[in-house]
């Protein structure tokens, strides 16, 4: 069996680095990597050869993979090229694009989505949603940090002294407790808020303060994602944000529900109240922003406040990031695969929850 590593077209990251391949001997399976596929994560073609990967070119690699695995899906051009029943292994997003199943379908791959892992202790080690999370949630603060035009820590010199930075941090994830986390090893004084009531003790443990808004509707179904809100707890929500956010130097946002738009927790009103030279992160730009002003991929400043709306920070990490795909991946390739044989175990609740698309008979 062969699975192929292609290079990612719109992404520094590679969805397997050398080392892991290494570490995944047992399972018995050729690996194909397209010529210059680590470049950008700083890992270059020799370093997959001494690991017995084969480097070989995109349309070979795409002709002979029986497994292809990446970061992103493949583009349409490159789909074309497969072989009926190759098996796609990708964060697909079906949640967010309704057509992307029926594509897949009409090719008859058979595909697994890993964003659709469902948050759970058993899933850990496979949850790629959470490990980009982590990466993303520091690299926001760095990110403020560089943009900011004033210290994070307190600083006392002969000069005089400097008060330390006051970051708010909107959505207690994985990616929110990352932000909080490296906001107060930089020396930041920290608040943040969550809808989940289940979050303050994690923010607290970290060193924040937590902003409760009482009336928040929680759901031990939801698979560790957030819930859709009432209107009236938004409205509340947004009031305290506001207050607070007005005092900060620093918003990091994060919230969002899965296959809905972003709840705007951050008002135009809320940032006109921000002082000249404040910094806010969004990390749910993909999705509508949790600010109001906020637009994707793109800084906008708006009456001296940065508004940055990134979702794609994980990119910006690519050599780490790479790491922590990789093994997610890994861990979820040892589920489907037993000595170079594909064996998919529907009964398996992670393996259930991604597949997506199955072979489709004529």
């Amino acid at each position: 069996m062969k699975i192929g590593i292609p290079k990612e077209t719109r992404d520094q990251r590679v969805s397997m680095v050398p080392e892991v391949i290494k570490k995944l001997d047992s399972l018995k399976v050729e690996f194909l990597v397209e010529q210059g596929a680590g470049i950008a994560s700083s890992l270059n073609d020799d370093i997959y050869k001494a690991v017995g990967a084969v480097l070989t070119d995109r349309q070979t690699l795409l002709k002979s993979s029986d497994i292809i695995i990446s970061v992103n899906p493949l583009e349409a051009a490159d789909l074309k090229q497969l072989r009926a029943e190759t098996v796609l292994i990708s964060m697909f997003a079906p949640y967010a694009n309704a057509d992307i199943v029926t594509q897949l379908q009409q090719h008859q791959f058979r595909a697994f989505s890993l964003d659709m892992i469902p948050r759970s202790t058993l899933a850990q080690s496979v949850d790629i949603l959470s490990s980009m999370a982590s990466v993303a949630g520091y690299r926001a603060v760095l990110t403020a940090a560089f943009h900011l035009p004033r210290y994070f820590p307190m600083m006392i010199t002969a000069a005089g002294s400097i008060r330390p930075a006051k970051v708010l941090v909107l959505g207690a994830g994985v990616a929110g407790l990352q932000a909080i986390a490296t906001a107060k090893r930089l020396g930041a004084m920290v608040e943040a808020s969550d809808v989940r009531q289940a979050a303050r003790e994690e923010v607290e443990s970290l060193g924040a303060k937590f902003v409760e808004v009482e009336g928040a509707k929680d759901s031990k179904d939801a698979g560790g994602y957030a819930v859709e809100q009432t209107e009236d707890f938004l409205r509340r929500q947004r009031e305290e944000v506001q207050k607070r956010a007005a005092k900060a130097d620093v918003v990091i946002t994060t919230a969002q529900v899965r296959g809905r738009k972003a709840p705007i927790l951050l008002l135009k009103s809320t940032v006109e109240q921000m002082r000249p030279g404040s910094v806010v992160v969004d990390l749910a730009a993909s999705t509508g922003g949790n600010c109001e002003l906020t637009e994707d991929n793109k800084i906008v400043i708006h009456n001296g406040v940065k508004i940055i709306g990134n979702s794609a920070l994980p990119n910006d990490m690519p050599q780490d990031a790479s790491v922590l795909f990789s093994n997610n991946m890994a861990n979820f390739l040892k589920l489907i695969i037993k000595d170079g044989q594909l064996h998919i175990n529907e009964s398996n609740e992670i393996v259930a929850s991604t597949y997506i698309t199955k072979t489709i008979t004529a």
